[in-house]
């Protein structure tokens, strides 16, 4: 269980920072359903909740804690919950439309609720989208392989 990570390593330009009912339980429901890696975990002082963690999906990274009411209090961030979604969206870009589909069916394995079913969209691109069991919006996006352009028919031979 990593617990620092390299003073050198640089930070993503725009990372989304999860507040989460259980950061440690999120945390391998992110390994298995979409491959996390953890890069980075501090408890809080009452051993039970994680006061930071960073985890890298798919070459981008995600930072996550858990609920910490008594530090702020109605302004405090709260996760998710009682059946409610977050507003805000994680989009997962992926190279391939297979990758939708795979990662789809593990995040569904894994306890994630399918919302949309993965499909091929109008902007070109494979799409799908779920809620994780922590109340958090996933999207899941690749682009479709180009389609090629139509032959055209040779021009008519002038007589």
């Amino acid at each position: 269980m990593p617990t620092r990570t390299a003073a050198n390593t640089k930070p993503a330009p725009i990372s989304p920072y999860l507040t989460v009912n259980g950061a440690a339980a999120a945390i391998a429901f992110y390994q298995k359903a979409f491959g996390a890696k953890e890069k980075q975990r501090m408890p809080a002082q009452d051993g039970k909740r994680l006061m930071h963690a960073d985890i890298t999906i798919n070459g981008g990274t995600v930072l996550l804690c858990d609920e910490f009411p008594e530090y702020g209090g109605s302004g405090a961030p709260s996760a998710p919950g009682n059946g409610t979604a977050s507003p805000v969206a994680i989009t997962i870009q992926y190279a391939k439309p297979a990758e939708v589909d795979a990662t789809f069916q593990r995040a569904i394995s894994a306890g994630a609720k399918g919302v949309q079913e993965p499909q091929d969209m109008f902007w070109e691109a494979r799409f799908a989208m779920l809620t994780d069991p922590f109340g958090h919006r996933w999207f899941l996006n690749a682009p479709l392989p180009k389609k090629p352009a139509p032959k055209k028919k040779p021009a008519a031979k002038k007589k």
